[in-house]
């Protein structure tokens, strides 16, 4: 039988189409998997006359701490699957223009699983540090070769795996020359002539499941797009996200990850600015030489309303 409880209440946003149902985390939802699967679900998930789209692309839970300075907020980011993602750079702005909101602060810190991250908001637009990007081996992770037949068995284990030694760079896998890197989460990019050309829905599962990913990967295609309206390299973005099982309209670690590995393969100098374009939108990156990335962009309130907060068959 179906059981339904209380409702909560809850609002959504979006960054550049990365939507996000935001729950106060005072609230009390038993199973916050359960919950964010029947809400985010593309078909018969949450709707509302001011948003575009039903469901959404995962589920905030944010804790407000106004008693520092900055304020600050933790994040936990619960996606469609049920599984709890470590970053997601949209969310994260996401979170800090919700906390804005609240307190009249312009500035945020943000605790999330992978790090305490700064945010700036002005206006409708939200500067957030990303950390620093890397291509280690152990901090993506990658699997040793040895290691790559056992490794659907230790995904379902516990703990961290034994890495290899050489960061993975424009490898074949699975099909698809990819270069891996952790922006807060693994990414797998690769850099193509069209990403529109590129079958993402079909390439994408295969490289996300491969064996050299332990923790499994994000799947980002990226192709450069000429130079923005300031001269700064541009490049196009799709996402085929971990944990959503599907591609997204944004992706902000990916965007990210983009900006990381045309610097680490030569395509842009130095520190540049650059502009990268997934289908929902403009997000600004850089990645510095020496400190975080950061990620700017647009997060937008779409409507607020109420949510069952049980919602499990059995």
């Amino acid at each position: 039988m179906s059981v339904q409880h209380d409702r909560v209440p809850v609002e959504k946003y979006h960054g550049t189409g990365n939507d996000f149902i935001v729950v106060d985390a005072v609230e009390s939802i038993p199973d916050r998997p359960a919950f964010a699967t029947a809400h985010c679900d593309r078909e018969t998930g949450v709707e509302h006359d001011a948003s575009p789209r039903t469901g959404a692309d995962g589920v905030l839970f944010l804790h407000l701490e106004e008693r520092y300075s900055p304020p600050r907020v933790v994040m936990t980011l619960v996606q469609p699957d049920g599984s709890v993602a470590a970053m997601c750079g949209n969310g994260a702005r996401v979170a800090a223009a919700w906390a804005a909101e609240r307190t009249g602060s312009d500035e945020l810190m943000i605790d999330t699983p992978a790090g305490t991250r700064h945010a700036v908001v002005e206006g409708d637009e939200v500067t957030i540090e990303m950390g620093e990007p890397s291509f280690r081996p152990r901090d993506v992770p990658l699997a040793r070769e040895a290691e790559r037949s056992e490794a659907s068995d230790e995904r379902a284990g516990a703990g961290r795996h034994a890495s290899r030694e050489a960061e993975l760079v424009e490898e074949n896998v699975e099909g698809l020359a990819v270069t891996a890197v952790n922006t807060g989460v693994p990414h797998a990019v690769a850099v193509v002539d069209d990403v529109d050309a590129v079958d993402l829905e079909s390439v994408a599962p295969a490289v996300r499941h491969a064996d050299v990913f332990p923790e499994g990967a994000n799947v980002t295609l990226a192709s450069r797009d000429g130079e923005d309206d300031e001269g700064n390299p541009r490049f196009r973005q799709r996402t085929y996200e971990r944990g959503v099982e599907g591609e997204t309209r944004s992706c902000g670690t990916g965007a990210v990850a983009v900006a990381a590995v045309a610097k680490r393969l030569g395509l842009v100098d130095g520190s540049d600015s650059m502009t990268v374009s997934p289908p929902g939108g403009d997000l600004r990156i850089t990645v510095p030489d020496d400190g975080p990335a950061t990620l700017a962009g647009p997060a937008e309130r779409e409507f607020a309303g109420e949510l069952d907060v049980v919602v499990r068959s059995t």
